[in-house]
């Protein structure tokens, strides 16, 4: 006899990928390369886990790149740099590649279903990360799985995709822009945090939109942001 029950929307972000298959290799220590296939394309994630013996945190970073996509972040590798730090330190980082660069929706569940992995081996707060299009994707992840994310960090972020940023009700929001950005100018950023309602906004004198001139400065400020809000 035939049910007249149909399927129910999908319940977590994997499950709306449509997950095909997965598998992953170890790099190096401390470092994996996990794949999730799906109908819509191939999900990668470089995976930075704590090493043997460092008891995890239950905090984990998840970083996108912009509309090209992308691994490395602004600053020349800034992302490499957090993945082997904190990783290091008990935190784990995921590193998104999406499926489909600039496709806003389809870039959000990409970073989503990240979250998911992470909060799956034990992270119960996660920051969530974002450069150029991909801060409009940390926004809205953020506010799509609230309470998970506890705080988003933007870099160069554009404004378009993020007029959602009012539900973040006050959620941890660090932006960073050059105010000699050749691509997203200063004020997408200003309009972030105008549209969030709070915020602070680090404006990086005289350097464009891969923040190549600001390594330092944005090491230096997410070494002091970064553990209040990892710590809940």
């Amino acid at each position: 006899m035939a049910s007249d029950e149909r399927p129910g929307p999908p319940r977590t972000p994997l499950d709306a990928l449509g997950v095909l298959a997965r598998q992953d290799v170890e790099l190096a220590p401390g470092l994996r390369h996990h794949e999730v296939y799906t109908r819509r394309g191939l999900l990668t994630v470089l995976w930075h886990e704590p090493p043997t013996g460092v008891v995890a945190a239950g905090a984990a970073l998840v970083l996108c790149g912009g509309a090209m996509g992308g691994l490395l972040g602004p600053a020349g590798g800034l992302y490499q740099r957090l993945g082997e730090t904190w990783g290091a330190r008990g935190v784990p980082v995921l590193r998104v590649s999406y499926r489909q660069a600039n496709d806003l929706d389809t870039c959000c569940l990409d970073v989503a279903a990240a979250v998911q992995l992470a909060v799956g081996t034990g992270a119960e707060r996660v920051v969530v990360m974002g450069h150029s299009f991909g801060g409009a994707v940390a926004v809205r992840v953020a506010v799509g799985l609230d309470p998970l994310v506890a705080g988003v960090v933007t870099f160069a972020s554009q404004s378009a995709g993020c007029e959602v940023a009012g539900s973040l009700h006050g959620k941890p929001l660090l932006l960073f822009h050059g105010d000699r950005d050749e691509i997203v100018p200063f004020e997408s950023s200003e309009m972030v945090r105008m549209l969030a309602g709070a915020g602070e906004l680090v404006r990086l004198p005289g350097d464009g939109h891969l923040l190549g001139k600001s390594g330092d400065v944005l090491w230096e400020r997410l070494e002091e942001w970064l553990p209040d809000v990892l710590a809940g």
